[in-house]
């Protein structure tokens, strides 16, 4: 049988736990990810084997945008990051929201 969680109890815990980190009393947990940058873009988009223009449309971004990236030109932020992780880490999930979407594009 499994617990029901207290989800009240656990945020005033993890407020309490925010309060001792600023007064110095713990340490809290970190992780660091390496989110890809504009170096890895090509490497990410042939290995999906996708067109500038079909991965720049799904990103949302300009293939001027694209370009620059893979030029290194400038670097991708924030969630345009996030979505290349997704590329790079989990290509099949990637592969699959892109035919979803293009399926979906195609009904409408």
């Amino acid at each position: 049988m499994t617990r029901k969680r207290d989800i009240g109890k656990e945020i005033l815990a993890g407020l309490d736990e925010i309060a001792a980190w600023k007064r110095g009393k713990v340490a809290l947990r970190t992780a660091k990810v390496d989110l890809p940058t504009a170096s890895d873009v090509p490497v990410i988009r042939e290995r999906l084997g996708l067109s500038q223009e079909a991965f720049a449309s799904f990103l949302g971004v300009s293939v001027g945008t694209l370009r620059n990236w893979e030029q290194g030109r400038r670097e991708p932020h924030g969630p345009a990051r996030a979505l290349l992780l997704i590329a790079d880490k989990k290509p099949r999930a990637f592969r699959e929201a892109f035919a979803l979407a293009r399926k979906e594009k195609r009904a409408a």
